[in-house]
């Protein structure tokens, strides 16, 4: 009886270790989010990167972010040349001093569990999450990023 038990706590283990060991990858997980929770402030009619930058409080009061409806256009708020500005947006407040979730943390999902499921997703496919703007990044940190497509 013993080793039934034993086994069925062993394939039971093998299952949830290959559930989470499947890569998190832009077009499979993380673009799904984007779609249904960001891209209506962040979408194809959102300013560019430089647009936005020039005039940040017209396109905040027109409840327009800048453009993140692509995988490049990601890249600029987590590598580079806003770099880490998508976590600081998104973090849940675990990551910094004060414990103050970023701006955009209660955009991704209607309850905390599912903010907080969204949030795992896009830190396992980052890989190194981290607050740091660019002048504080080390080439460590932007190795160990992920950012599969």
């Amino acid at each position: 009886m013993k080793k039934i038990i034993i086994a069925g706590l062993m394939v039971t283990l093998l299952m949830v270790t290959s559930t989470y060991a499947e890569e998190i990858t832009y077009s499979k997980h993380i673009k799904p989010i984007i779609t249904e929770k960001c891209l209506k402030c962040h979408g194809s009619d959102a300013p560019e990167y430089k647009e936005f930058k020039l005039d940040k409080k017209k396109f905040i009061s027109e409840q327009k972010g800048p453009r993140m409806d692509s995988y490049t256009h990601m890249v600029y708020f987590i590598g580079w040349p806003d770099t880490g500005a998508m976590m600081r947006r998104l973090d849940d407040g675990s990551s910094n001093d004060n414990g103050k979730p970023g701006n955009m943390y209660k955009n991704l999902g209607d309850t905390e569990e599912e903010r907080h499921q969204n949030l795992s997703l896009f830190k396992a496919w980052i890989g190194n999450w981290s607050l740091n703007r660019w002048s504080a990044v080390s080439k460590d940190d932007l190795s160990s990023m992920k950012l599969t497509y």
